[in-house]
C-alpha cells in the first residue's frame, strides 16, 4: 500500500513538472502579430501595390524600366531576357514581372512592342515572354532617364545599384493610371489624356486653373460629372458607344473602360437568358476596331433596346476612383489635380538640376579650354623641358600660368595642371588660335543661354512641355467622349419577360396562374395596380401568386409618374348615399398600401370605371331605378365636363337617387393638353421636364423632324427613349407643308447643287443627297424663305447670295436640284430669312371645371346636366380633335 502511494506521489510530481514545462513554453503572439503584420503591410504598400508620386512607378515597373535601359542598344530584346535581367533587382518571380511589363506595354507610351502583346479590346492575352520583344520608346528615352539626376541605392541582394526614383519629367502616373490592392488600402487612378495633361501642366505653370477628366484607350462615353477630382467618393459612369445600323441591327463600336468585347457579349447573352432583353443573335466582327452587331427581333424599338443594353448589361458600368500615392514613404490620399501639380513641380525641379549640371559642365569646359589656350599660346609647355621631377613640372607650369589666369572664374588646381600635361604633341602642333577663340566664344554663348533659362525657369519648363506635345502628341487625341448621362429607368426599358394573370373570383394575381385570365405581358420588376369594386386601390410588386382581395375590376402594369393615363370613375357613396363622378390619375403611391377612392363611407360601390391611356373622356348613359315620382329615368353624361383632379377628391354629384346601372355610350377623345417637349443637348435626349430647348407642343399626330449631316431626313413620332447621333444638325417640330432647302456637293458630277423638297412620307428615313462617297451636305435650312451667302475658295470670285425661293421651286426629295456652281466653295452661311406669315395652328381651348356640382338641385335630373356655354365650347373643340385620335381601341370600359 505504501509502495503504491509512493508511486502515486511520484507520478503526480512528474505531471506537475510537465505542466510547468508546458506553461513556460506558451508565448503570447500579440507583440509578434503587431510587429510582423505591420512590417508586412508596410512592405506591400510601399514596395508592391501603390505607385510613387515622384516618378509614377510601382517598384516592379521602375525596375523593368531600369533593366530595359541597362540592355538598351536600340534593338529589340526578348521580353524573357528583360524579365530575367529585372530579377537582379526585383525579389519576386518572373510571372509577376512579365505581367507588369505587358500591362505597361499595352498602355502604348513607354515601351515599343513587337509581336503579340494581347488586345485590350478583346481581352486576348499576350504570347509567352519568349516569343515577344520590346525596347524603350523614344518618349521614354527622352523623359524617363538621366543618370546625372538619379539617386541610387543598393538592390535587395547588395550586388547592384538601382534608382530610388527615376527622374521622370512628365505626369506619367496620370497618363498611365494605376491600380493596386495593398493591406488596408487600395488605389485606383484612372488614365488621362496625354495632350490634356501637358496643357494642364502649362496652365498650372502660368497660374491658371485647369480641370482633369479621364480618357481611356478603349474609347467609349464617360459621364465625369461626379468625378470628384479622382478622390474617394467620386464616381465615373462609362458606356459603350452604340448606334443604330438599321431598324433591325445595333452596332457597338467602342467598349467601356474595364470591359472587353468578350465580357460585354457574355453580359448581353446573360441578360437575354434572364429575359431582361430580347435579341435575335449577336455577331463579333472585332479586328483592329470594335464591331459587335446586335440583331433585334421584329417589332423591337432600337432606341428602347439601346437603353435596355445600358440598364441590364456591361454596356454601362460605374468606376469608383481612389487616388492613393506614396510620398515620403507614406501613403496619402490626394486628388488628381494635386498629383499633377506635384508632378509638374518635380519636373521643374529636375529641369533646374539638369540646367545646373549643364552649366557646371560648360563652365568646366570653358575653364579648361581657356587654360589649354594659355598653355599652348604662351608656350608654357617649354618650361618643363629642364625639369627633372614631377613636382618640378607641376610647379613650372603653375608659375607659367599665373600671369595669364586673372580672367578665369576659379583658381587653377593641380588636377587642371595634370590634364594640361596629358595634351598630345600632335594637338599642340596643329593648334589653331582662331578656332580655339571661336570654340570658347560658343561656350560662352551656351553658358549665357543656360543662365537665361535658369533665370526664367518657368518659361523654360513651359517651352519644354510644348516641345513634348509637338514631338509626341500627334495620334494621342482624346478617345473617350465626355457626356452627361440621363438616368435610365429599368422598368421602362425592361423586356416583358413574363405574363400576368388574374383570378377575380379568389382575388389572386401573379405570373404562375396560367389557367386563369390573362391580363398582359409584364416583367419581373414591374409594379401592378389593382382597383376593386368596393372603391379601393393598391399597387403591389409582381409575383408568382399574390392575394390582392376579391372584387377586382381593373388590373394593369403601374407606370410611376404617369400623367397621361386617366381613370374615369362613378361610385355610390355608402349603401344609400348619392352617386359621384370624378376623373383622376395615379402618379405615385406607397407600395402595398390600400387607398380608398370613394368618400370613405361604408358600403360604397363603384358603378362605372374606365382606364384611358391618353386621357380619353367617354360619354355614358345613367339609368335610374323607377322609384317614387322621378320624371327622368335616363340621361347622358360626358366625362369631358370634368377636370382631372387628384385621386382623393370626392368628385361631382351625379344624382341623389338610386342608380340602376351606367352604360357606355360613346368613345371620347383625349382632353389632355398638348404635351410640351424639350431637347437637352447635354444628354442628347428628349424630355418633358423643361430641360434644354423647347421643341414645341405635340399632340398625338405631331412629329419631329430630324436631319443629319450625312444628308438623311426623317419625321418621327417623338419618343422620350429616342437616341440621336452626333451628326444631327436639325431637330424641330415637323410641319409637313414647310419645305426643306439644301446646298450640297455632288460627288458624281463634281459640282454644287441647290434643292428644295418636302418629306414624302413620315416615319421613313430618306437620303436627299446623291449616294457618291464624296457627296457632302453643305448647309440645310428649314425656314419658309431662307437666304444663304456663299464664299468661294478663290478670292477673286465675289460672294454670292442665294435666295432659295427664287433659285428653285419645291420638287421631289429624289430630285437632284439646280446646279449652283462648279467653283470650290469655302463657306456657306445662312442670312436672315425673308418675312413670311406662318398659318396659325388650330388651338383647342383648355377649359377646366372646378370640383363643384355641375347641376342645380331641382327635382328634374335632366336639368342638372344642361350644357353651359363653357361646356358647349369644350365639346365643340373636342369634336374638332376627334379625327386626330387613333387610340379609341385602348379604352377599357368594365362597367
Amino acid at each position: 500500500m505504501s509502495e503504491e502511494n509512493n508511486n502515486y506521489e511520484h507520478d503526480e510530481e512528474l505531471t506537475n513538472e510537465n505542466q510547468a514545462e508546458n506553461t513556460e513554453s506558451i508565448t503570447k503572439v500579440t507583440g509578434m502579430y503587431k510587429d510582423w503584420f505591420l512590417d508586412y503591410a508596410s512592405y506591400v504598400i510601399l514596395e508592391r501595390a501603390v505607385p510613387s508620386i515622384e516618378d509614377g512607378f510601382k517598384p516592379v515597373q521602375r525596375r523593368i524600366m531600369h533593366s530595359m535601359k541597362d540592355l538598351d542598344d536600340g534593338r529589340y530584346n526578348k521580353v524573357a531576357n528583360i524579365v530575367g535581367h529585372t530579377m537582379q533587382y526585383h525579389p519576386h518571380g518572373d510571372a509577376s514581372i512579365a505581367d507588369a511589363m505587358v500591362q505597361m506595354g499595352q498602355k502604348e507610351l513607354l515601351i515599343d512592342m513587337q509581336g503579340n502583346w494581347g488586345n485590350i479590346l478583346t481581352g486576348d492575352r499576350a504570347a509567352a515572354s519568349r516569343y515577344i520583344e520590346a525596347r524603350l520608346s523614344k518618349f521614354a528615352l527622352d523623359v524617363v532617364f538621366n543618370p546625372k539626376t538619379t539617386e541610387w541605392q543598393l538592390s535587395y541582394d547588395g550586388r547592384k545599384n538601382e534608382p530610388v526614383n527615376l527622374p521622370v519629367k512628365f505626369p506619367l502616373l496620370l497618363a498611365q493610371g494605376a491600380e493596386g490592392i495593398a493591406v488596408g488600402l487600395s488605389t485606383k487612378i484612372l488614365p488621362h489624356n496625354f495632350n490634356e495633361l501637358i496643357d494642364a501642366s502649362i496652365k498650372y505653370l502660368k497660374g491658371r486653373s485647369f480641370t482633369l477628366v479621364p480618357d481611356f484607350l478603349t474609347g467609349g462615353i464617360a459621364d465625369v460629372s461626379n468625378y470628384n477630382d479622382g478622390k474617394r467618393g467620386g464616381k465615373v459612369r462609362v458606356r459603350a458607344k452604340i448606334s443604330q445600323l438599321d431598324k433591325k441591327t445595333l452596332v457597338i463600336t467602342e467598349v467601356p473602360y474595364g470591359t472587353t468585347t468578350s465580357s460585354l457579349i457574355d453580359s448581353i447573352l446573360k441578360a437575354n437568358d434572364k429575359g431582361k432583353i430580347k435579341i435575335k443573335k449577336i455577331e463579333d466582327n472585332t479586328a483592329a476596331n470594335v464591331e459587335i452587331l446586335v440583331h433585334l427581333p421584329p417589332n423591337t424599338s432600337p432606341d428602347k433596346m439601346i437603353d435596355a443594353l445600358y440598364a441590364f448589361t456591361s454596356c454601362e458600368s460605374s468606376i469608383s476612383p481612389l487616388s492613393c500615392i506614396i510620398e515620403d514613404n507614406k501613403p496619402i490620399f490626394i486628388g488628381v489635380s494635386e498629383v499633377l501639380k506635384k508632378s509638374t513641380d518635380f519636373t521643374v525641379e529636375l529641369l533646374k538640376r539638369e540646367l545646373e549640371i549643364q552649366l557646371n559642365e560648360l563652365e568646366e569646359q570653358w575653364h579648361f579650354s581657356s587654360l589649354e589656350r594659355i598653355f599652348i599660346e604662351n608656350r608654357i609647355y617649354r618650361d618643363i623641358e629642364e625639369q627633372e621631377t614631377w613636382e618640378g613640372v607641376i610647379e613650372a607650369i603653375d608659375l607659367g600660368l599665373k600671369p595669364h589666369t586673372k580672367h578665369l572664374k576659379r583658381a587653377v588646381t593641380e588636377e587642371d595642371i595634370v590634364r594640361l600635361t596629358e595634351i598630345r604633341i600632335k594637338k599642340i602642333s596643329k593648334f589653331d588660335i582662331d578656332k580655339a577663340k571661336q570654340f570658347i566664344e560658343s561656350l560662352e554663348e551656351k553658358i549665357a543661354d543656360v543662365k537665361h533659362h535658369l533665370d526664367h525657369l518657368i518659361d523654360f519648363a513651359i517651352d519644354y512641355f510644348k516641345e513634348l506635345k509637338s514631338k509626341y502628341g500627334k495620334g494621342k487625341e482624346r478617345k473617350t467622349e465626355i457626356r452627361i448621362f440621363d438616368d435610365i429607368v429599368a422598368t421602362k426599358v425592361v423586356m416583358r419577360n413574363a405574363k400576368l394573370y388574374v383570378n377575380r373570383e379568389e382575388g389572386f394575381i401573379g405570373t404562375s396562374l396560367r389557367k386563369d385570365e390573362f391580363v398582359s405581358d409584364c416583367s419581373d420588376i414591374d409594379d401592378i395596380i389593382v382597383f376593386r369594386e368596393d372603391g379601393t386601390m393598391l399597387v403591389t410588386k409582381v409575383g408568382s401568386k399574390t392575394f390582392v382581395g376579391k372584387g377586382i375590376i381593373h388590373i394593369a402594369v403601374f407606370k410611376k409618374k404617369d400623367k397621361r393615363t386617366v381613370y374615369n370613375l362613378i361610385y355610390k357613396d355608402g349603401t344609400r348615399g348619392p352617386s359621384y363622378m370624378k376623373r383622376f390619375n395615379v402618379t405615385s403611391v406607397t407600395r402595398d398600401k390600400e387607398y380608398d377612392l370613394t368618400n370613405k363611407s361604408k358600403g360604397s360601390k363603384i358603378l362605372y370605371f374606365s382606364a384611358n391611356p391618353n386621357g380619353e373622356a367617354e360619354v355614358v348613359t345613367i339609368l335610374l331605378r323607377a322609384v317614387g315620382s322621378i320624371k327622368k329615368l335616363k340621361w347622358d353624361l360626358d366625362f369631358a365636363d370634368l377636370a382631372i383632379k387628384g385621386r382623393g377628391v370626392r368628385g361631382n354629384l351625379v344624382t341623389k337617387h338610386s342608380v340602376k346601372k351606367v352604360e357606355f355610350k360613346e368613345a371620347g377623345v383625349s382632353t389632355l393638353k398638348p404635351r410640351k417637349i424639350w431637347f437637352d443637348d447635354t444628354v442628347q435626349r428628349l424630355n418633358v421636364d423643361e430641360r434644354g430647348e423647347l421643341l414645341g407642343e405635340f399632340r398625338a399626330e405631331d412629329k419631329i423632324l430630324v436631319i443629319s449631316q450625312s444628308g438623311k431626313a426623317k419625321a418621327v413620332t417623338p419618343d422620350l427613349a429616342m437616341h440621336f447621333d452626333n451628326n444631327m444638325i436639325v431637330l424641330e417640330k415637323w410641319k409637313p407643308n414647310k419645305p426643306i432647302s439644301a446646298i450640297y456637293y455632288d460627288g458624281h458630277k463634281e459640282r454644287y447643287f441647290v434643292k428644295r423638297f418636302l418629306l414624302e412620307s413620315a416615319d421613313k428615313e430618306e437620303v436627299f443627297i446623291t449616294d457618291h462617297e464624296k457627296s457632302q451636305l453643305q448647309i440645310v435650312a428649314t425656314d419658309y424663305r431662307p437666304v444663304a451667302e456663299i464664299t468661294f475658295s478663290k478670292r477673286s470670285l465675289p460672294k454670292m447670295e442665294v435666295n432659295f425661293e427664287e433659285f428653285i421651286s419645291v420638287k421631289g426629295i429624289k430630285a437632284i436640284g439646280n446646279q449652283l456652281t462648279q467653283a470650290k466653295i469655302r463657306t456657306v452661311n445662312l442670312l436672315e430669312s425673308l418675312p413670311y406669315e406662318e398659318p396659325e395652328d388650330e388651338k383647342v381651348e383648355d377649359i377646366e371645371v372646378n370640383d363643384e356640382e355641375l347641376m342645380n338641385n331641382t327635382e328634374d335630373e335632366s336639368d342638372k346636366f344642361k350644357e353651359t356655354k363653357a361646356n358647349k365650347a369644350l365639346r365643340a373643340a373636342i369634336k374638332r380633335k376627334k379625327e386626330a385620335s387613333d387610340d379609341d381601341e385602348n379604352q377599357t370600359a368594365l362597367f
